[in-house]
């Protein structure tokens, strides 16, 4: 395989080194790659590695590995005109060609149609129908916070179709298949293992791409899940719950296993997939570096001092791989306290709901990984309530001197997104972070997939009521009195504690060989990951070209 790179031929496994920062995108025009204004930063050669041979062995390699199937999905697509965005064109939505932005009017982002294939990006506006020029944040003041660093939290209820923003990771592990020949979208079916937004994604992109897909998620998972799943499957058979809640990620792996009998059956495991790693790298890393520009443009002096994440599938928390090699920001992995795997070795049952746990996923780059900081589901579950209740938001109004119109925002935050927020306020005192430094963080979903969750919550705590006096609490104990306990600032040999958890279920459980399993260890393992998304823009836009989608009428 070859590209245009500014201009001139090039093996994807020769050099590429410049200290250029740009976007790389697709030019129709040279019919090759060229730099442009926005950046990604491309500073390190891989000339000495094979790019195939480092990456094959654990993740799909950029190439075509079976031409007949490959032109099955051509058909598939060609016959349905759904053409496919490139990860550039997520990253950078102005990259989209007009006639695919023009095709999206009056086509309701809710709806499981391919046009909205062109939504799954961060710079949807708030009604997810237009386009904004800075994705979606709240900027949180230390009257909430407690903190002069400034919290900033990205809105991943703007994504399409599920409200959530794992319907990025789902594009971005099924698409690298469908392009390359490792999937038949008239035979196969994705098997989508989750503790839940990701299966939703993942049954949204098949259904999009003429395929079917079955969600595989733990039975005590929020209803709103489930009633979402129920809409949208043709076959209700194509829910499986497995026994269990947030912290039954290995149960979902047998469940898995026992379906993968079937040949016909695609696991498409978020927590080993690297196109999960890679489109989190670069399009939510790219988000983020955008939403930064535009707080520094009012504020010149303002430093990306931490990105913080939930480990989960470890997808989201990719983007601060990006972020690092742009401002040195720190990165900051969270988990529960209840199940304290990274910070203790430990084991455990939670409600942070989305953050999967009690194993290393496999695509985490963890040698890079800064900090590591616990969050109780008790703080989560809290300010779900606080938040999303009247007489919280009233409280946090009305005593607080909050703006209303940010505590109507809250509802865009979801469990994780709390927990999220808890974590960056720990980290900020910790680190003793001022008012020139920016936390940034996401929040997953919305409040609105947690109706259920809060009810209960409501029921189990507050029987008799809820009052202010009790959001005065929650607002005191949750949010005020953070401190900075369950908190490690990562050295050499705490990463490589962690890094070695990943072995039991990666080596002993799911068979990776452990040559490869330690490749990871490697940081040239990761830079030749990042330097393979013009290879696999490319992949995407050479299948457009044979379907013929991205020209039918």
């Amino acid at each position: 395989m070859s590209l245009l790179l500014q201009g001139a031929p090039l093996h994807i496994a020769q050099v590429v080194a410049t200290a250029t920062i740009g976007v790389l995108a697709f030019s129709a025009a040279s019919g090759g790659y060229a730099f442009g204004p926005l950046a990604w930063h491309l500073g390190w050669y891989y000339s000495q590695y094979d790019m195939y041979n480092i990456m094959s062995e654990l993740s799909l390699a950029p190439e075509i590995h079976d031409g007949e199937i490959r032109e099955r999905a051509v058909e598939r697509l060609r016959e349905l005109k759904v053409a496919l965005p490139t990860l550039s064109q997520l990253a950078d939505p102005d990259l989209i060609p007009a006639a695919q932005r023009a095709a999206l009017a009056g086509v309701d982002p809710d709806a499981p149609l391919a046009a909205n294939l062109w939504r799954v990006h961060w710079f949807n506006d708030a009604a997810r129908t237009g386009r904004a020029d800075v994705p979606g944040y709240l900027v949180l003041p230390e009257g909430l916070t407690g903190v002069k660093a400034k919290i900033v939290v990205a809105l991943g209820d703007r994504f399409p179709m599920i409200g959530a923003h794992k319907v990025l990771a789902a594009y971005g592990c099924l698409v690298p298949r469908l392009v390359t020949g490792r999937f038949d979208p008239t035979r196969d079916k994705a098997i989508w293992p989750s503790t839940g937004n990701y299966c939703r994604g993942g049954v949204a992109i098949s259904r999009t791409l003429g395929c079917r897909g079955v969600a595989v998620l733990p039975a005590g998972m929020s209803q709103e899940r489930f009633d979402w799943l129920e809409r949208w499957v043709s076959d209700h058979a194509d829910i499986v719950r497995t026994p269990g809640t947030e912290s039954n990620v290995k149960e979902i792996y047998d469940q898995c296993a026992e379906l993968s009998r079937d040949p016909e059956n695609v696991i498409v495991n978020q927590f080993s997939e690297f196109g999960n790693y890679l489109v989190h790298y670069y399009c939510t890393g790219r988000a983020l570096d955008r939403v930064f520009a535009d707080l520094r443009r009012r504020e010149p002096g303002l430093r990306l001092t931490a990105f913080v994440a939930a480990t989960g599938s470890a997808g989201t928390i990719a983007a601060g791989d990006y972020l690092k090699r742009l401002h040195g920001t720190k990165i900051a992995a969270v988990e529960a306290v209840e199940c304290p795997t990274m910070l203790y070795n430990g084991y455990g049952e939670h409600n942070i709901q989305g953050i999967g746990d009690k194993h290393i996923p496999l695509i985490q780059n963890v040698m890079n990984t800064d900090l590591v900081a616990g969050v109780s589901d008790r703080g989560s579950d809290a300010l779900n309530l606080l938040f999303n209740d009247s007489i919280g938001r009233a409280y946090l109004t009305q005593r607080q001197k909050i703006a209303p119109a940010l505590v109507n925002e809250f509802v865009n935050i979801g469990l994780s997104g709390n927990a999220n927020i808890i974590a960056a306020i720990k980290i900020a005192k910790r680190l003793e972070l001022g008012a020139s430094d920016v936390i940034v963080t996401i929040a997953t979903d919305s409040a609105t997939l947690y109706d259920s969750e809060r009810k209960s919550y409501l029921g189990r705590h507050y029987p008799g009521g809820f009052d202010e006096v009790h959001a005065g609490e929650i607002f005191g104990r949750h949010l005020q009195a953070i401190a900075d306990d369950h908190l490690i600032e990562l050295t050499h040999v705490d990463r490589r504690r962690i890094f070695n958890l990943g072995y039991y279920t990666w080596v002993e459980q799911q068979g990776v060989p452990a040559a490869d399993f330690d490749r990871r260890l490697d940081a040239a393992f990761w830079t030749q990951l990042q330097a393979s998304i013009p290879a696999w823009d490319q992949l995407i836009a050479d299948f457009n070209e044979a379907t013929g989608a991205m020209h039918a009428g």
